[in-house]
């Protein structure tokens, strides 16, 4: 590696202790053949606290969602059942119908020690298009999950619910974080320090989106848009054209999302089987000492779906010395059955705070290439940016400390750089159940 790697190599490495390892542990793992790929992994597939999956050369139409179970591979039980459908090269552009599963191997494989195990997670911008992913291993009986010691290959389950999508060999859909030990949320009490001097949210001048400590950060939703904004929520459109996943700052966001102005009343009704992007009250900090994840605030309430990606980086909203003053969790939001009334303010899902093992070599911001650090309600990078309401704090403390850091953003602006469609975008927090036509070259088997 060159000196000039975003992660350099370690000569005298000291192992780091128990938590959510971070990115130098990941790249660790790559070197000593832990975490094996068929392509040579790069230094920005690793993020502080996980590392992006990439899918495979072909994928597997099935019928319906299955686990393979501890007695057979995934596919001999897709074969043995019926269930496989159809095997799709996607070495070329491909499209991924509407409503459909598709199981696709990843470039990754994994020789895990039986100290350590795997939690996976859709990233952000496949929870932003309402696409679900689940990590599933060989012998396994539990999405999402890798059990310590495990060796062997492994697949993403991707199912696109609003949009058809255009899909490729290479590209990063979901993102393995590993665990050593024990890894508990930080108890309530842990969380009232952290709180302290603005650790976990920054409040506007009028005191909302203050922390709220029970069980977790208990979360909120914006209907008002914090006096900057009309527009406080966007709804998917039906029967919208295919978004090509590599395409970055390409497309017209009125072709495919219904923006959603303030309410007069203060609430929204959230319609059955519709799909929303909203954003959160309180502007979520998180030191890079810790990462956090997004869980239902009440998990009896079945027909509220509370979040798709979940997952933040260590340094969201809060950069490695605190100079990020916050940032927005943009919230998925997908309703079942019935509709339900949304109101500002409500409480929405809890955030639980993990301890990393280490603090990571870098931590989640522009540095990196992450997409969405000090957004407000802001739409997957495939579509043109627009000006947002502002994510930026009332605070001219806060605003300050932005302007120690980087003379633009005195100015109320984000200062981002020019992105790829492989810049990480693992930021989004919430996910709530609540251009230009371009033609896509697609793979002639699957025209």
């Amino acid at each position: 590696m060159t000196s000039d790697s975003l992660f350099p190599s370690v000569t005298a490495r000291q192992p780091s202790g128990e938590g959510i390892l971070p990115s130098q542990d990941i790249r660790h793992f790559i070197d000593t053949g832990i975490i094996r790929s068929t392509r040579e992994i790069p230094d920005n597939q690793i993020q502080p606290a996980s590392i992006d999956l990439r899918l495979w050369h072909e994928a597997y139409r099935v019928r319906a969602r299955f686990l393979p179970g501890r007695s057979t591979t995934l596919l001999n039980k897709a074969t043995a059942n019926g269930l496989l459908e159809k095997k799709i090269d996607i070495t070329e552009p491909t499209l991924l119908e509407k409503g459909v599963v598709y199981i696709i191997p990843l470039m990754e494989s994994l020789e895990l020690p039986s100290d350590v195990y795997g939690i996976a997670n859709s990233k952000s911008t496949t929870g932003r298009l309402d696409i679900f992913t689940r990590l599933i291993t060989e012998t396994g009986d539990e999405f999402e999950h890798v059990r310590k010691g495990y060796c062997g290959g492994l697949y993403v389950e991707v199912v696109s619910r609003t949009f058809p999508i255009v899909v490729q060999c290479g590209m990063r859909l979901n993102q393995l974080r590993f665990v050593r030990g024990k890894s508990n949320p930080a108890a309530d009490d842990d969380l009232k320090e952290l709180a302290k001097g603005d650790g976990l949210v920054l409040s506007d001048e009028n005191g909302s989106g203050q922390a709220d400590i029970n069980r977790g950060l208990y979360m909120t939703v914006d209907l008002q848009g914090n006096g900057h904004s009309e527009v406080v929520a966007y709804q998917a459109k039906k029967h919208a054209p295919s978004i090509d996943l590599s395409r970055v700052n390409h497309y017209d966001r009125a072709e495919f999302w219904t923006p959603i102005d303030r309410p007069r009343n203060g609430q929204f009704i959230l319609e059955p089987g519709e799909f929303y992007l909203l954003a959160s009250k309180q502007r979520v900090r998180v030191g890079p000492d810790h990462a956090a994840e997004m869980v239902a605030y009440d998990p009896t309430i079945g027909d509220f779906r509370a979040h798709y990606a979940g997952f933040f980086d260590p340094g969201f909203g809060y950069g490695m010395h605190g100079e990020i003053p916050g940032t927005k969790a943009v919230l998925e939001v997908r309703v079942h059955e019935m509709p339900i009334v949304l109101e500002d303010d409500q409480y929405v899902g809890r955030l639980h705070y993990y301890k990393m093992a280490a603090i990571p070599e870098k931590v989640y911001g522009v540095s990196i290439g992450s997409s969405y650090q000090e957004q407000g309600l802001a739409l997957s990078k495939q579509f043109k940016a627009e000006q947002q309401y502002a994510s930026g704090p009332a605070s001219s403390t806060a605003t300050t400390a932005k302007a120690k850091n980087n003379p633009e953003a005195a100015h109320g602006q984000s200062v981002e750089k020019p992105k790829t469609a492989d810049a990480d975008d693992d930021d989004s927090i919430l996910n709530i159940a609540f251009h230009n036509r371009s033609e896509h070259r697609l793979n002639a088997k699957n025209r």
